[in-house]
């Protein structure tokens, strides 16, 4: 029972997520960096972080829809669906509104009841987390992956004068 809940919600997913582009990132534009591009980075950085996730799990990336993949990398959300709703909670929590995120949240809810203590830890943890979800994290792929992380988890990190 549970295959067919998610086969109806990739299905609403896949048709919603290409008019959210659409309509919600008109003024957005895609990154300029390719998947095998991001691999060139060096080793410790966001953009390589990035492309070994798309690498690991043999996704490609999605114009305009860049920055959700790294908000996986940062928050340590999974992609199967129940780890999708879940970082939408974790977005909301974190300050993040939009139609889209209120839909895929209330249909989640309704649809994978099951996991609902989940969702309520992650939008906790947003809560809890310093404001990312409007970041340009393109301009950021250079940066060490794990000092960003820890600095968004409000982790005490080392400072090197």
């Amino acid at each position: 029972m549970k295959k067919i809940r998610v086969q109806f919600l990739l299905f609403v997913y896949d048709k919603t997520q290409k008019l959210y582009r659409k309509y919600f990132k008109k003024k957005k534009r895609q990154w300029e960096f390719t998947e095998k591009q991001l691999l060139e980075f060096q080793e410790d950085s966001l953009g390589r972080k990035l492309g070994e996730f798309y690498k690991k799990h043999g996704f490609s990336m999605i114009p305009k829809m860049e920055n959700h993949d790294v908000h996986h990398l940062i928050t340590g959300c999974g992609t199967n669906f129940e780890d999708e709703i879940a970082m939408q909670f974790l977005l909301l929590g974190n300050g993040k509104l939009n139609a889209h995120l209120l839909a895929a949240i209330v249909l989640g809810s309704i649809i994978l009841p099951e996991y609902y203590k989940i969702y309520i830890k992650a939008y906790k943890k947003g809560q809890s987390m310093r404001p990312f979800y409007h970041w340009d994290f393109e301009a950021l792929l250079w940066q060490n992956f794990e000092h960003m992380k820890n600095f968004i988890q409000q982790k005490n990190i080392e400072v090197h004068f």
